[in-house]
């Protein structure tokens, strides 16, 4: 027979919290500073040129209007591309990102958390 309270049965069989020295200890490692140091090298330039892209799209939309009414064909100027072009790059960044966070984040994390949990049995 199925319990009516799921959550409260699986509640029940946990074992206990993870010590705060436990999270310390873990966070003094080498592999939490590798997982750190992975995601840092490929967050924090990504981000940099996003940026560095948008405001200069902010910028030229504010004070290059005549470059940005560039036609380019038909009724479409370079502005409208640009613009557009702002949303591509968001979708390639973001499944950049989910590509490197598979390959070389996801590892990592999973076998800190592993370790973790494993530690407070």
């Amino acid at each position: 027979m199925t319990s009516p309270h799921p959550q409260k049965d699986r509640a029940d069989a946990a074992p206990g919290p993870i010590s705060e020295q436990a999270f310390i200890d873990m966070q003094r490692s080498p592999e939490f500073g590798e997982l750190r140091s992975k995601f840092r090298n490929f967050s924090f330039p990504l981000s940099i040129a996003f940026l560095v892209w948008y405001f200069a799209y902010v910028l030229l939309s504010t004070y290059a209007e005549d470059f940005m009414k560039t036609p380019v064909f038909g009724h479409v100027n370079l502005g409208i591309l640009l613009g557009l072009l702002q949303f591509v790059t968001t979708f390639g960044i973001t499944w950049a990102y989910i590509r490197h966070a598979n390959k070389n984040l996801d590892p990592i994390a999973t076998k800190l958390r592993t370790e973790l949990e494993e530690g407070r049995q």
